[in-house]
């Protein structure tokens, strides 16, 4: 940051407000200094409930340099949930917006606990986060062990269950970086200190945190931050700020390929997309490739890997990989086995991917048995993934292992229907659920949102003509919008109650 200092580090995307690499590293050691000033030490927990915003990360590195831990939070929680994840993390300090303070106010007296609420720019109620500026910068002697002492704590409900607390060291986080900075890189997909990149998938999600909030900054970027996705303003921002790389998720990727906004900006300077946090269809890829020219490659991992273990930042010569989620990232293996048995499958197998290196999680906060089902004793990380490997060590994510159908027993992955669903010209998006059934034990049902005139009938019949038998829509049900989270993740539970 010292040889960068004067270089743009974060670009309030809205406002155009800069924070210089110089600023971020002397404003993150002030707040450190003030933490600790306010008897926070070693160990304890700062929440963030806070869209992006570039002092989101002045806010996460001033915590992790006094040797304290993050929590990040999803800004769209209600104070409940909120409540819950200050009240499992032991949070010491909340730190959120003005818009969001009475919620805050609210989860924090529902958790206990929370010594003092700040807030970035002013409101009545809480203490400014700048008044944590407000010292000499003197730091108290810090011994961090990389390798144990966490440095950020996001919650992820894993391959089952409720939310639960990702402990997540410094030695994770440093690692993933390097690996993903040492990986083989194919023109044009590797970060250069020249590019501009969009910050807006949430710093609160691991993906959003450590691609762009702090892998960017290792390579010495720009992060244009945007607070929340909206199309129109998404697409003035590539073009006002000449933005030249991307971390997206599918939905965005797929605005890309077909929303007809896209024909009325300039986007002549983005080079390469990459997609991560759910699988992009090799169709879809092709389809945003044709649109705008750039190149574009996706990514896999999950929270309790930090988060990458895959990366497609290559591909062998004549040998094209179209819709792979990549190679093993440096220094991490990757095991594909079947789920009922455990034993080990060839290449072209579909199986549960398993994974093994230094940015895999030390375990669930407070919940040793979900650890152990998650990181067995040998270190591999069960991801709950189903995928397979083809000989030249190139992977595919087919689904969720949980979220697969079975019709008569025959194995039917949503992913690969809503892939073929995506393709039709008439549809914008599409999500694929079981319905139980009494004789099928479950049958495929397509919720779709239209862009054109279709009919149920027309919808199930392509899906036919494409598909084994056993594998057809049984039933199709026309809707607005697709539920997902904010990573990109379609919430399925959502849709078996629609």
């Amino acid at each position: 940051m010292r040889r960068r200092a004067s270089k743009p580090a974060f670009i309030d995307g809205p406002t155009g407000r800069t924070i210089t690499y110089g600023q971020l590293a002397g404003a993150a050691r002030l707040v450190a200094a003030g933490l600790s000033k306010r008897g926070f030490k070693k160990g304890d927990v700062f929440a963030i409930y806070s869209p992006n915003v570039p002092e989101y990360a002045i806010a996460f590195h001033g915590v992790a340099m006094v040797g304290g831990i993050n929590t990040t939070v999803n800004p769209l929680y209600t104070p409940h949930e909120l409540a819950h994840q200050l009240r499992d993390s032991n949070a010491k300090y909340l730190l959120t917006i003005p818009q969001f303070l009475a919620n805050a106010r609210t989860a924090a007296e529902e958790a206990g606990g929370i010594e003092e609420i700040f807030v970035f720019g002013e409101a009545e109620g809480a203490t400014p986060f700048a008044a944590l500026l407000q010292n000499d910068g003197a730091l108290p002697e810090v011994t961090i062990n990389a390798r144990e002492d966490l440095v950020v704590l996001p919650y992820s409900s894993g391959t089952t269950g409720l939310p639960k607390g990702v402990m997540l060291t410094h030695h994770n986080l440093v690692s993933n970086i390097l690996q993903c900075s040492e990986a083989q890189f194919a023109p044009g997909i590797e970060i250069r200190p020249d590019d501009v990149l969009i910050g807006l998938l949430p710093f609160y999600h691991i993906y959003g945190m450590v691609v762009v909030m702090r892998w960017a900054l290792y390579k010495g970027a720009t992060v244009v931050t945007m607070p929340r996705f909206d199309m129109e303003q998404f697409l003035g921002l590539l073009q006002n700020h000449g933005i030249t790389y991307t971390h997206l998720v599918p939905p965005i990727v797929l605005g890309l390929a077909k929303h007809p906004l896209v024909d009325k900006y300039d986007l002549s300077k983005l080079r390469t997309i990459i997609s991560g946090a759910a699988p992009l269809s090799a169709e879809l890829e092709a389809a945003v490739k044709a649109r705008l020219g750039v190149i574009i490659a996706q990514g896999y991992g999950m929270t309790e890997a930090s988060p990458v273990t895959h990366y497609r930042c290559y591909e062998p010569e004549g040998r094209p990989k179209p819709g792979s989620v990549g190679v093993t990232v440096p220094n991490t293996e990757t095991r594909v086995v079947d789920p009922a048995t455990r034993a080990e499958l060839e290449p072209n197998h579909e199986g549960e991917l398993w994974v093994r290196g230094p940015q895999v999680m030390t375990g669930y906060l407070n919940n040793p048995v979900a650890s152990a089902n998650t990181v067995d004793a040998d270190g591999w990380l069960h991801t709950g993934d189903i995928g397979y490997g083809d000989e030249d060590g190139f992977f595919w994510i087919v689904d969720r292992l949980k979220e697969l159908i079975k019709y008569k027993g025959l194995q039917v992955a949503p992913a690969e229907l809503e892939a073929l669903l995506l393709t039709h010209p008439a549809v914008m998006d599409a999500a694929v659920i079981g319905i139980p059934d009494d004789e099928a034990g479950e049958l495929p049902k397509a919720f779709v949102v239209r862009k054109g005139d279709v009919t149920e009938t027309e919808i199930m019949e392509f899906v036919a003509a494409n598909v084994a038998p056993y594998k057809r829509i049984r039933m199709v049900q026309f809707i607005d919008q697709i539920p997902k989270s904010t990573s990109g993740k379609i919430l399925r539970r959502m849709l078996k109650t629609a």
